[in-house]
């Protein structure tokens, strides 16, 4: 039997090829998810940013990172423990972000303002968990933000008792494109190899803070925008920025 063709040289023809169908794919999305994040930063809003397993990636890209916006927060399973009080033990559930309920709890940890935004990442987009979300923050007023793969959120079906996905809750949605399953290179047992959607959720992440940036500049507004804390005078810098937000930051339990 022949063997695949794999190696890292194929991969990286994959993944670019992958950029490139993200960039196509959302030229519309990214300029409405821009919006809302532009919005939001102009109405003293933060930017909530939720995904588990690999999808914390994402929403490391979006919360606390230079070059991104300082009035982001980010939601993690961890917050159940670290500020919420609960046992250790429940994170070691691997399906816990299917659990049913977490939801208030995480929202309620958020601390949001009327004026927030969510962004909710999930490559599947259908564990219980972050539909509750997305139901939760929309049923209470606040816009959202879905960074999914279309192509794998309608292969699978829909684990919520709503019937609902991530991205038919959305107010934007931004496709990763990646397959379903997430990896491009397939193996001879039917498996696949390297997973794309942290890549490309990532490009599309910063692509959405750049365009939001620009609208604000554009619209007379000074971006508050992270420097590296690794150069001289980027900690002090960024801790006057974080200043006006007191309180309201939260990075993963911390």
């Amino acid at each position: 039997m022949p063997q695949p063709a794999l190696g890292a040289a194929l991969f990286a023809d994959h993944a670019r090829e992958s950029f490139e169908r993200a960039v196509a794919a959302n030229k519309g999305s990214v300029a409405e998810a821009a919006r809302l994040f532009a919005d939001c930063v102009a109405a003293d809003g933060v930017i909530h940013a939720f995904g588990t397993g690999h999808s914390q990636a994402a929403a490391l890209e979006i919360a606390g990172r230079a070059g991104g916006l300082v009035p982001t927060s980010r939601i993690a399973l961890a917050d159940l423990v670290l500020r919420g009080g609960e046992d250790p033990a429940v994170l070691a559930d691997p399906l816990l972000e299917r659990a049913p309920g977490l939801a208030d709890r995480l929202y309620a940890l958020a601390t949001p303002r009327p004026q927030d935004l969510f962004v909710i990442i999930s490559n599947s987009g259908v564990n219980n968990a972050v539909v509750d979300l997305a139901l939760k923050v929309t049923g209470a007023g606040h816009p959202l933000v879905a960074l999914t793969s279309l192509a794998h959120t309608h292969a699978v079906p829909a684990l919520h008792t709503s019937g609902k996905r991530l991205a038919e809750i959305a107010d934007a949605v931004l496709d990763n494109v990646a397959p379903t399953g997430d990896a491009l290179l397939p193996l001879p047992d039917g498996a696949a190899l390297c997973g794309v959607s942290t890549l490309t959720s990532s490009l599309l992440v910063q692509m959405v803070v750049a365009e939001a940036v620009a609208l604000l500049l554009a619209e007379g507004h000074e971006p508050p925008v992270y420097v590296s804390a690794n150069v001289p005078g980027g900690h002090e810098r960024n801790a006057v920025l974080e200043a006006r937000y007191a309180g309201r930051l939260h990075r993963g339990g911390h």
